[in-house]
């Protein structure tokens, strides 16, 4: 029986278990997004993991939808990276990046001036941001022409070169959670009746040129994709998503990519969880639906075959060592919301190890 402790291959690269490090966002990078020694101790300290995805990563300046986020757009940006990923090699780990453009999800205030947030329509989601003045309520974006899609394409693959320049052993775009890619699969955030929008074929689009323009940047070996179908966070409404997530992950599945991760954020979201499993060729990663934080009793779904590999989240924060502790049954320090975001933040790398 295979066990969430056995290694697998991803397309070549080994990795030891199949316990992942899911992305969470951190807001702890410089006002120039760029990693810090905090991040590269962070990510050490958690190099036991089979695969660690980074915090999301935007691949733009107009990507940015969060204060204090990193970039891969800058030289200075990859240096600051190859520093993080050399720290956690030495430590044995292995690391992707997750480019992330939030779209909509922003505002003008984290923006270099003159700017505002882009989406596939001029269709505002609900909610507020955190801004240098305080929360604000989101904007209307400003949609996206046709001119615009290419060359926000294009910043992916550029931002993918950025990222295998910087010692990444490959990245993932994220394409969940109502940012930019998951807004285009959406039909409540993308109206276009252009070939962008409209059918299952035009909304999927831009994910699968935007993964097979990575795929050619950096090879289909190093690209993976995240998502999360049915997800309403962000104001994504997806009242019927198995017709448009099936399309797509049949258009990607021949390229050959690293992995497929997805988040599951119900119960009832295994359905279509159990669908793409079995149209996906690759290996396939699994954010489960779980009542609290991800716990031991995940580890099951690698044995049962619902997924390769399993991604724990809040539990990674708190037990920096948690593969250990998972093989050992505990124990496990309890996740501690306080200690999440901010500069300084107590508990940020500091967790007793087992």
């Amino acid at each position: 029986m295979t066990t969430a402790f056995d290694p697998i291959d991803l397309s070549g690269l080994r990795l030891a278990n199949r316990i992942a490090m899911a992305p969470m966002t951190r807001s702890r990078a410089t006002a120039d997004g760029l990693p810090t020694a905090l991040t590269a101790e962070y990510y050490t300290q958690r190099a036991s993991a089979g695969l660690i995805v980074t915090e999301g990563i935007q691949p733009s300046v107009i990507g940015q939808g969060y204060p204090n986020t990193p970039g891969l757009h800058t030289a200075e940006q990859i240096a600051a990276w190859r520093a993080v990923t050399d720290a956690v090699h030495a430590a044995g780990g292995r690391i992707f990046a997750q480019l992330m453009h939030t779209g909509r999800i922003g505002h003008p205030d984290l923006l270099p001036e003159g700017l505002v947030n882009v989406a596939p329509s001029a269709v505002a989601a609900t909610g507020q941001v955190y801004t240098p003045e305080g929360p604000k309520d989101f904007v209307t974006p400003r949609e996206l022409t046709d001119e615009e899609i290419q060359a926000t394409i294009a910043d992916f693959a550029a931002a993918a070169r950025n990222a295998v320049e910087a010692g990444f052993d490959g990245v993932e775009l994220h394409g969940a959670n109502g940012y930019l890619i998951h807004q285009f699969l959406a039909p409540n955030s993308n109206r276009r009746s252009d070939g962008w929008g409209g059918s299952v074929a035009g909304r999927i689009r831009f994910a699968v040129e935007a993964v097979k323009a990575v795929a050619e940047a950096i090879g289909p070996e190093r690209t993976a994709l995240r998502l999360s179908p049915g997800n309403p966070f962000n104001s994504i409404e997806e009242p019927e998503p198995e017709p448009t997530y099936t399309a797509l992950v049949d258009a990607l599945d021949p390229l050959g990519l690293a992995y497929l991760h997805a988040v599951e954020v119900t119960p009832e979201a295994r359905e279509v969880t159990t669908v793409l499993r079995k149209r996906f060729s690759g290996v396939f990663i699994l954010s489960p639906a779980t009542d609290g934080p991800t716990g031991p009793e995940s580890l099951a779904l690698v044995e049962d075959g619902t997924t390769d590999v399993i991604a724990y989240g809040q539990m990674f924060l708190a037990n920096p060592d948690l593969p250990a502790r998972l093989r050992a049954g505990g124990p496990f320090n309890a996740p501690d919301q306080s200690t999440f975001y901010g500069g300084g933040a107590e508990g940020y790398t500091d967790y007793p190890t087992l």
